[in-house]
């Protein structure tokens, strides 16, 4: 039998004045939270002291090697060579309503002013306590594979790219998407208490008009099953809390938003999408938790690479035209400023496919550089010359068996097509089911998009972000054959050459940290704006405090409100800024600071309750402070649906 042990912390970075990650827009800035961000670490392990892996899970946008060189160097000190590079896979859920600021690469630093040390420590210190909680918590457990499809929470958001894949792999997807949804159920004592589900949409239900700190719908999926249906606290946990983390994987070309439209589809509401979508993912893999599966049997096994993309020299059996091939330096094409116009539209007067101007210069570029053009037609070149502190070109590539599970771990966005061939490669050579063979994007770095080499030439968002050319996939395929040789015949595999360390060369950014002021005659915590006195369920209440900078404090493992409800013996927390139905909003106003708290009233609530709010100011020291609205009711009778929305 394995053991497993599950672990799960805060890693939610700064709440104010921080450029969010992802869709890179200017305005996109955080201002308060609305869904904490959280790390669920799992070890799984053989008996008597035999291999182990770790996969840790986050809910951020992107995972960089400064956060992995950060996170392996504090888990050595502490374990050893328990935990390495080589069995460590470390993914993110690419959310995009996640505060930026802690890569090592400046291109990533372009809304937030430069590197951002208090988001950076946060995310830093959380996964490490998610580590330490999982290797803690290691005991022996069943874990079981199972398998389903999900048709109603993706739509493909690159069709002309998708059409342009031989017949033979488009028949693989009829939809245009991947269903495939996989779970790996971890028991004890026959009851359930975790579980990793991997399947891919983009984690892109909030538009970049959205600041509110969120884990978008894979957040949310997460989210209603430890905390809605399992009733997990996360400010106070038990041992036997549900652990569930929902992975991504090959979600590269793939949507939540079902009409093709930014925060459309299913509804015109993108918090509902969020919700929606989300919810579908957790009510696909609930049906998995009790379907029949497969024992995970005795087997961990790994095996890690790092390979330059920028200069890999592809052998005639993976390019598919019989010849030998080089991928070539990183290059943004004009197509990648153009953005996702499902997602979210980046920079006007660049579009997907065609770009006469760009691609008339980019052909008189290739006629005098037949290397250039071999690597990386017909894209229309635009952001050449990366240098190597902008972003990174050397690619950590894993592979992690799990008894019958195989996890391809690649740092990158992966479309579907893409991720079907890396698959099989792999499948053919341990000799697994393909349904068993999963690859893991956004893993353990970051270098952007990977589609196939047919993909590419229509020159999509995705095409024009695959940096390193149309070979990028055969080059990644070619890698993949040698993890899994490897592990095949129980043989070492090269290190390769890894990321350079730029913790030296940071550009830190300059936040103005301002000076906090109360409005005349009131004090921090003061309640500015009362709730009604009564509502039902269904209402949304607001109470609006005197706030302190919340960067003073982020009250990681914490809180900055708490809805209480009137017990017997005093007050009972019954939601916090980690609950869906709440929303924290800080402001600056001409005459001081303000928090705008809101709470969705359940269906099931009744009876008297206030709100809390909380924070330190900053004067001399900084100095604890907190507040409370008046007491409300909420019942069936009286009050009325102003600003209605839809329960948690």
């Amino acid at each position: 039998m394995l053991s497993c042990g599950r672990g799960i912390a805060d890693i939610t970075g700064e709440p104010a004045d921080t450029g969010m990650l992802g869709y890179g827009k200017s305005w996109q800035r955080s201002d308060g939270i609305h869904l904490r961000l959280r790390s669920r670490a799992f070890v799984i392990a053989e008996p008597a002291g035999g291999r182990r892996v770790l996969v840790v899970v986050n809910d951020l946008p992107m995972v960089f090697d400064s956060v992995r060189r950060a996170l392996l160097d504090r888990l050595r000190h502490r374990y050893g060579v328990l935990y390495t590079e080589h069995n460590t896979m470390i993914t993110a859920t690419h959310t995009h309503c996640g505060p930026g600021g802690y890569s090592h690469h400046r291109l990533y630093h372009s809304n937030t002013g430069g590197f951002r040390p208090k988001t950076f420590a946060a995310i830093v210190d959380g996964m490490t306590e998610a580590v330490v909680r999982a290797h803690d918590d290691l005991s022996p457990a069943v874990l079981t594979l199972s398998h389903g499809e999900l048709h109603d929470a993706s739509a493909n958001r690159s069709k002309v790219a998708f059409d342009n894949n031989p017949e033979a792999d488009r028949r693989c997807f009829p939809d245009g998407v991947d269903p495939q949804t996989t779970l790996l159920r971890i028991e004890r004592d026959g009851t359930p208490v975790g579980a990793i589900n991997w399947f891919g949409v983009h984690n892109t239900s909030m538009t970049n008009t959205n600041t509110l700190i969120s884990g978008d719908n894979k957040g949310y999926a997460a989210y209603h099953w430890e905390r809605v249906v399992a009733g997990a606290d996360y400010l106070d946990r038990r041992p036997n809390d549900l652990v569930a983390a929902f992975a991504q994987t090959n979600a590269g070309d793939l949507t939540p938003n079902l009409d093709l439209r930014p925060g459309r589809g299913p509804t015109a509401d993108e918090v509902e999408n969020t919700r929606v979508i989300g919810l579908r993912q957790h009510q696909a893999a609930a049906r998995l938790m009790t379907a029949p599966g497969r024992t995970i049997a005795d087997g961990i096994d790994h095996r890690m690479t790092h390979v330059n993309l920028g200069a890999v020299v592809i052998r005639p059996e993976f390019t598919g035209d019989g010849r030998e091939h080089r991928t070539g330096g990183p290059v943004g094409g004009a197509s990648a400023l153009a953005g996702s116009t499902e997602d979210g539209p980046a920079f006007r007067g660049f579009h997907e496919g065609r770009n006469p101007f760009w691609d008339g210069v980019s052909r008189w570029i290739y006629r005098r550089m037949p290397a250039l053009r071999d690597a990386q037609a017909p894209k229309a070149l635009v952001a050449g010359g990366l240098r190597g502190h902008y972003v990174a070109r050397r690619a950590p590539v894993q592979l992690l068996r799990i008894g019958h599970l195989y996890l391809i771990g690649v740092p990158a966005e992966v479309t579907i097509v893409a991720g079907l061939r890396l698959r099989r490669t792999v499948a053919s050579i341990v000799g697994a089911q393909l349904a068993d063979v999963l690859v893991v994007g956004y893993t353990n770095g970051y270098l952007h998009y990977i589609t196939t080499p047919e993909e590419y030439d229509t020159q999509q968002y995705e095409g024009g972000s695959t940096l390193f050319g149309r070979w990028t996939l055969p080059a990644l395929q070619q890698v993949a054959s040698e993890l899994a040789t490897a592990i095949r015949d129980g043989t070492p595999i090269r290190y390769g050459d890894a990321e350079p360390d730029l913790s030296g060369r940071l550009r830190h950014a300059r936040p103005r940290i301002p000076h906090d002021v109360a409005p005349a005659g009131l004090d921090f915590g003061d309640v500015v704006l009362e709730p009604r006195a009564r509502y039902r369920p269904g209402d949304v209440v607001t109470a609006v405090f005197v706030a302190a900078y919340p960067n003073n404090d982020l009250h990681r493992n914490g809180t900055y409100l708490e809805v209480q409800q009137r017990v017997t013996d005093g007050w009972s927390t019954v939601a916090d800024d980690g609950d869906w139905s709440t929303t924290f909003r800080w402001r600056r106003t001409r005459s001081g600071q303000i928090a705008v708290v809101t709470w969705t009233v359940p269906q099931d609530a009744a009876g008297e309750y206030r709100i809390r709010c909380y924070g330190k100011a900053r004067r001399q020291v900084l100095w604890p402070y907190s507040g409370s609205s008046r007491v409300f009711t909420i019942g069936n009778e009286g009050g009325h649906h102003a600003n209605p929305a839809a329960p948690p």
